[in-house]
């Protein structure tokens, strides 16, 4: 399985990550046991977690319970031979009473983080969302940016700047990383760690997949520049592009059968986009769950691609794409696809 470096830290991931947002609501310890396992022995070498997770919903009460999971399955094997990354919320989560992310928060969430997890250090710290808020979650549609002060802003970077420094040189975090994050936010974050002398983002975590391809433009650019890593999430659109929800299905226990409208994501448009992917898929003989998995894989930005399943079954499919590779016929049909159904959510 292939691997990239992010930044230059010196810490190698595969090209596709484990997600875990599932484990505790949709999947029990055993089976999330069962995925790290089952993954870590096809040669994935990265997981990923949050401390508000799991969701399908987020629940105060459920906070922190999915790295509490890693954590048993860390204590009961002893392995820590993987890389970890896991994220601190920002503004108006279930947690700290909704404050965001600061140089008061930092340590003592990440202390928590590393206790759930049963481990003294995680390879890749990463802030969930900006404080300032951005376009991410379906608020591209009315996204207003003047109410933001940009000298509030510079401030909280660098203020956040000192308080990551201290953990790299506790040894508490490896890396420094981001999610849900505009061009302008990355390049903002690069610019306060050469000020300050913090750590440089290495990583971002936005949604990127053939239904969502708004990283296409300014954040490659930026990653491409700054040598960001672009970390996928949602690279199958929230199950939509496995074809399980088309002709008005909603398998029972499925997200959609939780969260109705898929996060915004559930719209007519949606639909005929994805019919249209599954056509391909069947015309040049691949499976949609592999193909949709290699396209994003294959972004020139792309340093790994975080995928969900909650059964072994679904992600044994997923695994089937680790080796495939798509060939300039099938990328050509998926991007006028792309320019057909663009933004389809």
């Amino acid at each position: 399985m292939q691997k990239n470096t992010l930044g230059h830290t010196g810490i190698e991931v595969t090209d596709f990550c484990l997600g875990s947002m599932t484990w505790g609501t949709q999947n029990t310890s055993d089976e999330g046991h069962a995925q790290i396992e089952r993954a870590l022995d096809a040669g994935i070498n990265f997981i990923d977690t949050a401390e508000m997770y799991p969701v399908n919903p987020v629940k105060a009460e459920t906070i922190g319970r999915t790295e509490e999971i890693i954590g048993e399955w860390i204590a009961k094997t002893g392995r820590r031979d993987f890389v970890l990354a896991t994220k601190h919320s920002g503004a108006g989560a279930p947690v700290r009473d909704g404050a965001g992310i600061s140089s008061d928060t930092i340590r003592s969430t990440l202390e928590a983080s590393l206790k759930r997890m049963n481990t003294d250090y995680v390879d890749l710290y990463q802030f969930h969302w900006p404080n300032r808020g951005s376009y991410m979650f379906r608020k591209n549609w009315d996204y207003d940016p003047s109410s933001q002060n940009r000298a509030e802003t510079m401030a909280h970077m660098e203020d956040c700047m000192g308080a990551l420094q201290d953990e790299v040189t506790r040894g508490t975090i490896r890396a420094f990383g981001l999610s849900n994050e505009t061009a302008w936010g990355l390049t903002q974050w690069v610019n306060a760690a050469e000020r300050t002398g913090g750590p440089r983002p290495v990583s971002v975590q936005n949604e990127y997949s053939l239904l969502n391809r708004i990283a296409d433009s300014d954040v490659a650019e930026t990653c491409h520049n700054e040598e960001i890593g672009m970390l996928s999430y949602s690279p199958l659109g929230a199950g939509l592009l496995t074809g399980k929800y088309q002709s008005g299905a909603i398998p029972e226990g499925s997200r959609m059968a939780i969260n109705g409208d898929l996060g915004g994501r559930k719209t007519d448009r949606a639909f005929a986009a994805v019919e249209d992917y599954l056509q391909l898929a069947q015309k040049h003989g691949l499976d949609p769950v592999q193909m949709s998995m290699a396209f994003a894989r294959q972004r020139p930005f792309m340093a790994s691609v975080i995928f969900g399943a909650t059964s072994l079954d679904q992600l044994d499919v997923i695994l089937g794409a680790i080796d495939l590779h798509l060939d300039d016929e099938v990328m050509a049909d998926l991007d006028a696809a792309h320019k057909a159904h663009p933004m389809p959510f």
